[in-house]
């Protein structure tokens, strides 16, 4: 097992007669009524999802589209950090991945076999503007309207994520990348220009996806490209300028996109989970949720950074106007998060903020991946906390799952019950979110087949369906016929 930081590492009073069931724990808009689903079964409303619940599968572009130079493509921060010896995991590279570029219309075929409704993909900024401005590439478009094209033939909605992290090189070269504030701006004409183009049929645009791992984890730690290990000020202003390209990006998408776009952010947040389901406890992963998150979802949710963030910054807290918390904190449609891992919190009246985090023992379950705790409970509270801190409207379940020591029975079969268990699980406390009117309007299941997994290289497999990158045949893992059976009931089987 590689021991790789991942890219999702950055996610980290009474006794029995005072705890919250289930039941009375407040619903969070609507009736009170569970929702009944379109289950193939009847009468089995404590597994079923709302009727319209849209159940997707998710990748991105560096991960499986391999490609890199062709059609005018350019170099991206990814391109360059995986040809540097030591960074990955076997000095693997996405060069080829999956070669989705090329074998799409299959891959479209796996998402149609499955049931699927919907599915979220990026696109390579690099592809379409070679240099990160400049001029624009039209080749590198006309791939992605290829795409949109074959997934609306086979009913399968697109929704669109402007940055998955592959960052054109030109513009980590001339501004340190998200360092300086020209990316940001770069990134807004680069959303207006592609949206303008694609939203006569991709309707769900997201503009960033993972703040807390690609500034974190690249810029912080330095072990994702572009590999560098920020402090201070200069870390702060990163991730103020990270923030700030996303809301110059809902303005571009604004005006520029085709009436009837819909635009949003998908976030790894830092999840809170109460230790224990107290009222106490509850209030402390409350407040854990708005400090956890305050350089990346609640500046976007609030238009302020918290009084704790920018006080224990010191003198490097960001430096920031009106202007910019303005534009950060410009109105979305939806919110997506990422979902993997909780970190519990207690109670603590000694601290300033109210809370303690209680570390996970060595004895924690945990995925191949060694960052990924298994804890499922992470899929309520996460959607939860978004719905009654932020009274978001729509949130998307915009990745779960997990990685799984994947091997091909004799049979040619991938038995992955261990992936099984915990989607089942998962799901299981989603159900439990629907079911409290917490609105959550779909699920997208990380990840549609094994990929590219950033500096882990090939060795650690997220997908369902499995990828013999030698022969790039792809094969469904029992994960895949779980998944769809969950689609053809719209419940948790």
């Amino acid at each position: 097992m590689s021991k790789k930081v991942n890219r999702r590492t950055f996610v980290k009073l009474t006794g029995a007669a005072g705890l919250v069931s289930a039941t009375e724990m407040p619903s969070l808009g609507g009736s009170n009524t569970v929702p009944q689903g379109s289950s193939a079964r009847s009468g089995d409303a404590l597994r079923d999802f709302p009727r319209g619940f849209i159940w997707g599968t998710a990748t991105a572009s560096y991960q499986i589209e391999g490609a890199v130079k062709e059609d005018g493509r350019g170099p991206s921060i990814w391109d360059t950090f995986s040809h540097t010896p030591g960074k990955v995991v076997n000095n693997a590279t996405g060069d080829v991945a999956n070669d989705h570029y090329h074998l799409y219309k299959t891959d479209v075929q796996l998402m149609k076999a499955l049931g699927v409704k919907a599915y979220r993909f990026s696109i390579a900024w690099p592809r379409v503007f070679p240099n990160g401005d400049g001029p624009p590439n039209p080749k590198g478009l006309d791939f992605y309207n290829r795409l949109v094209d074959e997934l609306l033939a086979n009913d399968i909605q697109p929704f669109a994520t402007l940055y998955h992290w592959d960052l054109p090189q030109s513009l980590q070269d001339r501004f340190g990348g998200w360092e300086g504030r020209e990316t940001a701006k770069a990134f807004a004409d680069y959303a207006g220009y592609v949206t303008a183009r694609l939203t006569d049929r991709v309707k769900h645009i997201f503009t960033i996806n993972e703040f807390g791992a690609f500034i974190e984890v690249g810029y912080r730690w330095g072990i994702h490209a572009p590999g560098l290990k920020l402090t201070g000020l200069r870390l702060n202003q990163t991730r103020h300028h990270a923030v700030l390209g996303h809301g110059l990006a809902v303005q571009a998408i604004r005006a520029s996109a085709k009436s009837g776009t819909r635009v949003g952010i998908a976030e790894n947040i830092t999840i809170p989970v109460p230790v224990v389901e107290t009222p106490t406890h509850v209030a402390a992963a409350e407040s854990a949720m708005r400090e956890m998150n305050a350089q990346y979802l609640t500046v976007i949710m609030e238009g302020k950074y918290t009084d704790y963030y920018l006080k224990s910054a010191g003198a490097d807290a960001p430096k920031f106007t009106p202007e910019e918390l303005k534009t950060i904190s410009s109105p979305l449609d939806f919110v997506g998060i990422n979902v993997y891992t909780p970190q519990f919190v207690r109670a603590d009246a000694s601290s300033p903020v109210g809370y303690a985090q209680v570390p996970h023992p060595k004895s924690f379950p945990h995925a191949p991946s060694f960052w990924l705790f298994i804890a499922p409970d992470a899929l309520y509270w996460g959607p939860r906390h978004v719905a009654k801190l932020w009274n978001a409207k729509e949130i998307y379940i915009t990745e779960n799952g997990c990685s799984a020591s994947d091997e091909p029975a004799a049979d040619g079969k991938v038995y992955d019950t261990d992936r099984v268990t915990y989607l089942r699980s998962y799901l299981t406390q989603l159900r439990r979110a629907t079911a409290e009117n917490v609105p959550v309007r779909g699920y997208f299941l990380w990840s549609l087949m094994d990929n590219f997994e950033w500096a882990d290289g090939y060795t650690n497999r997220f997908g369902i369906h499995y990828v013999d990158y030698a022969t790039q045949k792809r094969t469904p893992k029992l994960s895949a016929d779980f998944y769809r059976e969950v689609i053809a009931r719209n419940a948790v089987v």
